[in-house]
């Protein structure tokens, strides 16, 4: 296949990728925000979502999402992909504050647009290598312990914010866990090709599971605490971030520390704040959190 050819197919996956987890995460948002405030932090919260159609259609294009994004890293490289599929925000958050009747101003738009650059700006100064994914578990521990320390404060944080932030902290703390779920995953995939059913008496794939359900419970919660415009964005910055930091610092991986490389990681770090910054405090983001709300107290009235 020509690269020409190879880089056409790796970008309609990777838009196609995006377009699969833009409406999943309005539908899964959707369903979530109609949940009664009682049933956060519960295991009641899940259960009532597994039977909301709109919630499993949700889940169901989630995992489509994988296989396109499986597609199109196999035809391109991660700084064609990243950036295509993270720009299902610039999709997801125009949709779900149009089904409450909203639409997005200036602001809004401007803000979404550098949460989806700063994070391509930092991909691409980065450039990450391979490293080796099969590592002791000391190597793990003081990246285990960082990743613990700064979930609990983002659930912290929850408590003390209010307004649109407690989404955003809520879906930090969700993108924390996820992004090491993706590390596990990748572990748990080179130790299965190595030692096959071998793999079972490590650690790694059982962590992997209680990630992959935690990471999971929380986002849920995000996505019941407010707007997708205070969450998804968090989401899909910090998973990301999170996963090449522990490429680094767990697999040895290497990144671009040349100068150029550095400032650009600088401006593509400062633009996720200020877009992230600007959509929690937007009037449109807080007067779409207001109406979910009332939404959430009628269905509950309602049932």
């Amino acid at each position: 296949m020509s690269p020409a050819l190879s880089s056409g197919v790796s970008a309609g996956a990777a838009v196609l990728a995006g377009l699969s987890i833009a409406s999943a995460a309005v539908l899964q948002q959707r369903a979530a925000s109609r949940r009664p405030s009682e049933e956060r932090f519960s295991l009641r919260l899940i259960g009532q979502l597994f039977h909301d159609r709109g919630w499993l259609l949700g889940l169901g294009l989630s995992v489509v999402s994988y296989g396109f994004q499986a597609l199109a890293l196999a035809f391109g490289p991660l700084v064609l992909v990243q950036p295509l599929v993270v720009s299902e925000l610039l999709f997801a958050i125009p949709v779900s504050a149009r089904l409450r009747g909203l639409r997005l101003g200036r602001r809004e738009w401007l803000a979404a647009a550098a949460v989806v650059a700063g994070l391509t700006v930092g991909l691409v100064s980065a450039s990450p290598g391979e490293g080796r994914p099969i590592q002791p578990i000391g190597r793990w521990l003081p990246a285990l312990v960082v990743i613990g320390g700064l979930t609990v404060a983002a659930l912290l944080a929850f408590r003390l914010v209010r307004g649109p932030a407690r989404a955003s902290a809520l879906g930090f703390a969700g993108a924390l866990v996820s992004g090491l779920q993706t590390a596990l995953f990748a572990a748990s995939l080179h130790l299965l090709g190595q030692r096959g059913w071998g793999t079972f008496v490590r650690w790694e794939p059982y962590c992997l599971i209680v990630a992959s359900f935690l990471g999971g419970f929380l986002i849920q919660n995000a996505f019941q605490a407010g707007p997708l415009a205070a969450s998804s964005p968090v989401v899909d910055s910090t998973l990301p971030v999170v996963a090449i930091g522990l490429g680094v610092f767990v697999f040895g991986e290497r990144v671009n520390t040349t100068a150029p490389a550095l400032l650009g990681g600088c401006v593509g770090l400062a633009l996720l704040i200020a877009g992230i910054v600007a959509l929690d405090t937007s009037g449109v983001v807080r007067e779409q959190q207001r109406r979910e709300k009332r939404e959430r107290q009628s269905v509950a009235i309602a049932q």
